[in-house]
């Protein structure tokens, strides 16, 4: 109970310290579907809560305008996040979930506790992962990347349900069935204890990136912000009642600060061939025998502040909690 008040508090210091929230978009921050699983509800229980931590991106856009050869083609950037300890994630996740159920208790909810809820018959096969999780991400149209799940100390396994993640290639089909059989157990607890079952899953992007952006590079903007991103970041209740609500982020949710060290990892000789390409593209066109779409690619890596960027994550974490929340207390 002391190390859960100190991780309150020390989110509530991050929340005071850091930068004003930005919420990017146009849309309305959350998209809801189903309002009827927490109508009512004086109880609830905290089954699932994860934090995603996007390590490798790669993101491309397609080039408008230009010369052929000399300005066209495809745009790439490959992103990496280094420094993070496992440990940094832990921290993160303690945080954050201490934070959810702090707020869900003062908005008049009793937190049933999480020993509880995995010692009921219903919970004896969760269907959980082991943590951290390792999940191969696809992210939108023409980018990909590499996330890291980690759970609450507090939490025994990581489960997820279905519309938790978004995985690339093979090695998510295995992880989609256990997800569909978790959701089937979260369901019969929540039946079972007469109490809404709640599942939280967060992704937290290092770079915050703006598809198609104004970065330097063709159009693909690389930034240091941290955020919790939107579509693969939202929540799942399961009613007492049989009923589905789920609210999913349809905002970024992120802060600004002192969190990366950004560096051009891209080697000088991958410079120097995509300039000769793209220059011998556009004599090419010039002379009017067409031209090949080169384009550029770069590599980038982020390099973690320890300290700002644990500060950073929790903070960015604890609001998007708080949408969460105002969601839980609009609908009960």
């Amino acid at each position: 109970m002391k190390a859960r008040s100190s991780a309150i508090l020390a989110l509530g210091i991050v929340t005071l310290a850091l930068p004003a929230t930005a919420y990017a978009g146009d849309s309305a921050p959350v998209k809801v579907s189903g309002k009827e699983a927490v109508k009512g509800a004086t109880g609830v229980a905290v089954a699932a809560f994860n934090v995603g931590f996007i390590f490798e991106s790669t993101d491309q856009t397609k080039a408008t305008g230009g010369l052929v050869g000399a300005f066209g083609g495809t745009t790439k950037a490959k992103s990496t996040l280094v420094g993070v300890t496992p440990e940094m994630m832990q921290k993160i996740a303690d945080a954050a979930y201490a934070d959810f159920t702090a707020k869900l208790a003062a908005s008049g909810l009793a937190v049933k506790d999480a020993a509880t809820i995995f010692a009921a018959p219903e919970m004896a096969k969760p269907h959980g992962q082991v943590a951290p999780l390792e999940i191969g991400i696809a992210l939108e149209k023409g980018s990909k990347g590499k996330a890291t799940y980690v759970k609450p100390s507090a939490l025994p396994t990581l489960i997820m349900v279905a519309g938790d993640f978004q995985g690339s290639g093979f090695s998510s089909m295995g992880l989609a069935m256990d997800a569909g059989q978790a959701g089937y157990a979260l369901s019969q607890y929540a039946r079972a204890a007469g109490v809404p079952v709640v599942d939280v899953t967060y992704l937290i992007d290092f770079s915050d990136q703006k598809r198609p952006g104004a970065f330097s590079l063709g159009g693909i903007e690389v930034n240091a912000n941290l955020s919790v991103v939107p579509s693969y970041s939202r929540m799942t209740v399961m009613g007492p009642n049989g009923k589905t609500t789920t609210v999913t982020l349809n905002q970024s949710v992120s802060v600004d600060g002192d969190f990366i060290d950004r560096k051009d990892a891209s080697s000088g000789t991958a410079k120097t061939t995509q300039a000769v390409a793209n220059v011998a593209g556009g004599l090419m066109a010039a002379m009017g025998h067409g031209g090949m779409m080169f384009g550029k690619t770069r590599k980038f890596e982020f390099d973690a502040k320890p300290g700002n960027y644990e500060d950073g994550a929790a903070k960015v974490a604890g609001l998007a909690n708080d949408v969460l929340i105002g969601q839980i207390n609009a609908l009960k």
